[in-house]
């Protein structure tokens, strides 16, 4: 898309509706930067290009060259809509929504005979999932506990045979034995009543077993059981803030400073706080709206169970949260629930003011960074770099590979590896142009986001090879820069233009440093992905063609002599080892010493 200039975005915004509805903001190559709602589009639009801004949200304006709207008939439905569109297009501005984080749930199959595992998907299969569990040792332990006490079926799928968890009674083993339905209901609902609320009950009826045994001298049995009894207090480690309802809850609370914004969840289980979750992001929008947005996603996109009850800030609108969530919500004024709502809010106070010098401190070594190398090299800001290496030794083996920086930070699943296909010997120059012309035409084809800077690894002989591509044979502008290195093979000097001069950057500069780590990386990735080449090809150029060695009688004789080389210092006898058989070894022994 052709960059639009300020006289299209003026006739746009002066034509925006006055209702409710979801805007999309567009950079010059026409990708998706930002998602917002709003209740009246004309005002919330509008209010991005007009008044003064923080750095971070002109950073946002500054790149924002189109935006489209869609309007909706309520502000539910523009809630819904927002949620929606940043799952779809996960543009990067919505950084909130980037946390993947999954807690595990404990979850009882819906199997015919069901078992207790732990999982981080809900899946909507009849089974009956609790948690979540932020602390995965507390996941685990509670399952190891419940698995000592009911014996539910452990295998995935059922074997032939009794397994050991059957000889340690934590199985019926239903494989071999028969076990009714009513047996396996039983277990599932004393499970649900531990994972609910009935701790208690459990505890007394392991109690009165315990000391039932120990009057029948059964002595190893007490012990089991009172070894069970401590676990289960350690399981359930008592909680200062506690509410006698049982009621499952979850408690937001959130702070927000200089265009940043905190919240925190706690997770209240069975009445008691277990954990909490903890997400620092910037916003853009008002600091209720980003918030709102943030609620509805941690349980639509995270695929987060939703609680009996879910306690808010007042700022939160409930009305809008009960409808799209379709759960109780509350505004605590006194009590208990009051004393958690405050805590929680304190602790993203907290949070907030003890990440920002962090916070600044990264915003200088990457975006700030990005933005200083901009101007030194008298481009736009490059908030999308890739750079590419070489890689080989005297000729074989050539790879490439590429990596991708956004906002001066890697961006590992844009990384690409690149066999040359083309170039016969040790031709750099070949290579280069080889594989970015094979970058560039396939993200053309794809219609996908092209780079806003290429760095080459290498001096003006790479830089033109790249720079032959981009211009001559894909009619593309980007610039293209080089990195030098000096005697000791560090990076010493940017390189750019036609022919390329050097342009100055000043070593101890956050700039300089983030060219040093996108050469190392990339430098790393393309030695890396051509040690993994030579060693798969020298490795089948000696033992392919030997009838009788697999893939499995490879690395078996590897495994066992631990180099190529020593399988050649070994006699016939030594290499007929581990089931080889005689013929194969002295076919081995025959090809490693063809050459003498």
């Amino acid at each position: 898309m052709n960059q639009k200039d300020g006289n299209y975005l003026k006739e746009k915004l002066a034509v925006l509706p006055d209702q409710p509805g979801c805007y999309l903001m567009k950079d010059r190559q026409g990708t998706i930067i930002y998602v917002g709602k709003a209740k009246v589009l004309k005002n919330r639009v509008r209010s991005y290009f007009t008044g003064s801004h923080d750095a971070k949200t002109q950073r946002l304006v500054s790149e924002i060259v189109d935006f489209e709207y869609i309007m909706t008939s309520s502000n539910i439905e523009a809630l819904i809509l927002e949620m929606n569109l940043i799952k779809k297009h996960d543009p990067k501005y919505n950084v909130m929504l980037k946390d993947d984080k999954s807690y595990p749930y404990l979850k009882i199959t819906s199997e015919e005979h069901p078992r207790l595992i732990t999982t981080r998907n809900i899946k909507k299969d009849g089974g009956k999932y609790f948690g979540p569990y932020p602390n995965a040792g507390a996941a685990n332990e509670t399952k190891k506990l419940l698995d000592r006490l009911y014996p539910l079926r452990k295998c995935r799928t059922m074997p032939d045979k009794v397994c050991l968890y059957y000889h340690i009674g934590q199985c019926l083993a239903p494989c071999v034995y028969e076990v009714t339905k009513e047996q396996n209901q039983e277990m599932v609902q004393e499970i649900t009543k531990f994972l609910r609320s009935g701790h208690d009950e459990i505890k007394e009826d392991l109690t009165e077993k315990m000391m039932k045994a120990s009057e029948e001298l059964n002595f190893e049995r007490a012990k089991e059981l009172r070894d069970l009894l401590q676990h289960m207090d350690q399981v359930r480690e008592k909680q200062k803030m506690t509410i006698n309802d049982h009621i499952n809850r979850d408690v937001f609370g959130f702070a927000y400073d200089k265009g940043w914004m905190c919240v925190q969840v706690f997770f209240i289980r069975q009445g008691k706080l277990i954990e909490r979750d903890v997400s620092i992001f910037p916003f853009y929008k008002e600091a209720k709206d980003d918030l709102l947005t943030f609620v509805g996603q941690f349980y639509l996109q995270k695929d987060h169970i939703k609680p009996a009850e879910i306690l808010l800030p007042e700022e939160v609108d409930r009305e809008l949260v009960e409808q799209l969530l379709e759960v109780k919500t509350a505004h605590p004024k006194r009590g208990k629930k009051k004393e958690l709502l405050d805590l929680a809010n304190q602790n993203a106070s907290f949070a907030l003011k003890e990440k920002f010098s962090l916070i600044e401190r990264d915003e200088d070594r990457t975006i700030k960074a990005v933005e200083r190398l901009g101007e030194a090299m008298g481009i736009a800001t490059p908030y999308r770099i890739e750079a590419f290496d070489n890689s080989n030794i005297q000729g074989t083996d050539p790879v490439s590979a590429m990596v991708t920086f956004l906002d001066g930070k890697p961006s590992r699943k844009d990384y690409r590896k690149y066999k040359i296909k083309t170039v016969t010997g040790p031709d750099d120059y070949g290579s280069m142009r080889e594989v970015v012309k094979r970058r560039y035409v396939r993200l053309l084809q794809e219609e996908r986001p092209l780079p806003d800077l290429i760095v080459i690894d290498g001096g003006k002989g790479q830089i033109a090879a790249a720079q032959e591509v981009i211009e001559d044979e894909l009619g593309l502008f980007i610039p293209v820069c080089g990195l030098a290195k000096d005697e000791k093979h560090r990076t010493s000097q940017l390189l750019m233009g036609d022919p390329p001069v050097v342009i100055p950057l000043k070593r101890d500069s956050h700039e300089f440093y983030l060219l040093q780590r996108i050469q190392d990386e990339v430098h790393r990735f393309a030695i890396t992905f051509h040690r993994q080449t030579r060693s798969k090809t020298f490795f089948q150029s000696v033992l392919d063609e030997i009838p009788g060695v697999g893939e499995k009688r490879k690395r078996q004789l590897l495994k066992h002599f631990g180099s190529v080389r020593k399988m050649k210092e070994a006699t016939i006898e030594e290499l007929a080892v581990e089931g080889v058989p005689k013929n194969v070894a002295e076919a081995i022994y025959e090809k490693l010493h063809e050459k003498d």
